[in-house]
Formats: structure tokens, sequence, C-alpha cells
């Protein structure tokens, strides 16, 4: 009896030792993990960047500098190292690929080739600095677009000039160089979805989305804008301006970009029809797009299968009750026949 209560004294211990030291592991874990969360938090936020996007248009053979200012939002100076990219459409809800490799360019509209890499500078805590951005058009570029970005990266001077790319902040800058340029958007989808599934009736009027998609078949970069309306019958129940804020959304060349439009005014049974006219383009030119679908509540359907189902019921007691007079009807003639024989 006694061997067993040391036996269950030592066993207690161990178990109060391996607890207590299980307790501290998730602790030391848990202030590990805090610590890197709020070192990559404050990393990714030192630097701020206005414009976020520049809109410019330089004729061929002319030069010109775009500025950009850059804000520290720490206590202590950074030195900050400007860095020339270009990019590319990296989906079709307008995100932005920057293309990272100092010695690649964009396989076209490569707007980096332009650009002049400005110098390093440093800016102390909560402060700004003004960076200059000179693009020297070549007197032979075609007429087109042509789109890059320039970041910025918090650099370690006793590092021996080590770059913290991943707390980067970029402005992108969309340039067009006027002249014969190509305007053609091709419109290849116009759906109504409720939750990402496509028809042409809903039950309920509730997380409409208009879904359009644009394919830029041109060399140039287009904003489209316009207006979008849903209609029940003649009576306009919603109506919105599509892409009408500064900047507007852009359709880059040689890909597509995809909108999702929310309905709203939809608040019961009947026919809606959809509507938008967008214009784009150096000449205004339009495309115009109409889709009709349906609200069909669940009560609206089961009222129409039981009308249905009635229907169908009145249909076979009629269609027996003239069969069974014909039967009658011959029953008495054959009735008749025996009896005169």
């Amino acid at each position: 009896m006694g061997n067993k209560r040391v036996l269950l004294t030592r066993g207690a211990k161990r178990f109060g030792r391996g607890a207590l030291a299980f307790l501290a592991g998730v602790t030391l874990l848990s202030s590990i993990l805090s610590s890197a969360a709020f070192a990559a938090d404050t990393t990714a936020n030192v630097l701020k960047v206005t414009p976020v996007r520049s809109d410019i248009e330089i004729p061929a053979g002319q030069k010109k500098t775009v500025p950009v200012t850059v804000t520290n939002v720490t206590d202590g100076p950074i030195l900050v190292k400007p860095i020339m990219n270009d990019f590319v459409a990296g989906d079709e809800r307008g995100t932005p690929a920057v293309i990272l490799d100092e010695n690649e360019f964009a396989p076209t509209h490569s707007l980096k080739r332009f650009m002049k890499t400005a110098s390093d500078v440093t800016i102390p805590g909560k402060q700004s600095r003004v960076i200059e951005v000179v693009i020297t058009v070549p007197a032979d570029a075609q007429a087109g677009g042509y789109f890059g970005a320039v970041r910025f990266a918090p650099s370690d001077p006793d590092g021996g000039g080590q770059v913290n790319l991943s707390a980067s902040v970029a402005s992108l800058i969309l340039m067009t160089v006027p002249g014969p340029t190509v305007d053609k958007l091709v419109l290849t989808d116009f759906t109504v979805k409720q939750k990402d599934k496509a028809s042409w009736f809903f039950t309920t009027p509730n997380d409409l989305n208009l879904t359009f998609r644009l394919e830029n078949k041109g060399n140039v970069q287009q904003g489209p804008f316009g207006k979008i309306s849903v209609k029940k019958g003649n009576e306009v129940v919603h109506e919105v301006d599509f892409n009408t804020d500064s900047p507007r959304d852009m359709v880059l060349p040689n890909s597509a970009r995809r909108w999702d439009v929310p309905l709203e005014g939809i608040d019961g049974f009947g026919k809606y029809t959809v509507s938008a006219t967008l214009t784009y383009g150096a000449k205004n030119q339009t495309i115009q797009m109409t889709e009709t679908f349906w609200i069909i509540p669940v009560w609206v359907m089961i009222a129409a299968g039981v009308g249905v189902a009635l229907l169908l019921l009145i249909i076979v007691l009629i269609w027996w009750l003239i069969r069974r007079r014909r039967n009658r009807r011959v029953s008495l003639s054959g009735g008749y026949g025996l009896r005169r024989r």
C-alpha cells in the first residue's frame, strides 16, 4: 500500500511537471508567433505612396516627369530605394502582376524601357518626400498604351544596402502615346447570377449580380463607363453609374476584365430586363447589352404546380365521363338489337 502511494505521488509530480512544461511551451510559441506577426505587420506598413496610379499621355519624342510622394509612417528615418518594373494583368479582377526581375521586361507595352531610375533617398520619420520619375519616349515609339510600376523599398545601409522587398509599395503608371491607336473591346459574357450561379430564373431577389467580361483586342488600355439599369415592364426599378470614378478601372491590351455589379430594387414576382450601355475609346464607341430573367418565388411555383395538377385532373375527369357516356350508349344500342331479334 505504501509503495502504491509512493508511485501515485511520483506519477502526479511527473504529470504536473509535464503539464507545466507543456504550458510553458505553448506560451513561448504564442509569444514567438505574436512577435512574428507584429514584426510582419509593422514591416509591411513602413511606407505609403500617392498616387497609387497615374494616367499620363506623352507624344513620341518627348519626355515627362511624374511626381510620386512617398511617406515614412514610422518614427525613425528610412533609406528608400526606387525600383522600376513592368507589370501585366494578373487576373481578370484588375490585380496587377509586377515583374520583379530587374533584368526582365514585359513582352509588349513595356514602360520600364522608357523610365529612368531615380536615386535612393532618406525619408525622416513621419515625413514625406516627392520622388520624380522621368519618362522619355523615343521618337519612333508606336502609338498605343504602355504601363509600368515604380516601387519603393526600404533598404538597410548597415547591411550593404540590402532591400526589403516584402515591405515595398508601388505606384502604377499607365501611359498613352497618342496617334492612330486601335480601340476594340469585345463583350464575351453578360450574365445574371445569384451566388455565382447563373440562371434565367431565381426564387428570391437576394444577392443578384450582373457579371460581364470585356476583352481588349486593341493596343491601348481602355476604361469603359456608362449606365446599368433594371426594368420591370416599362418601369425602371434600379439604375447605377458604372466606372465613372477617377481613376477608372482599366482593361489592359491583350487581357480581359470581369466586373460584378449588384442588382437592387428587385422585390417580387415578374420578368426583369437588365441592360447596360458602355462607352469607350477616343471615338466614344458604345457597347449595348441586354439580358432578361424572372423572379419566381417558391409559393408561385407551388401554386402553379397545384394549378397544373388540378387542370390535368379535370381533363382526365372529363375524358372519363365522355368515355363512360359513349360506353353506355353502345351498351344500350346492343341491348335493343337483341330484343328485336
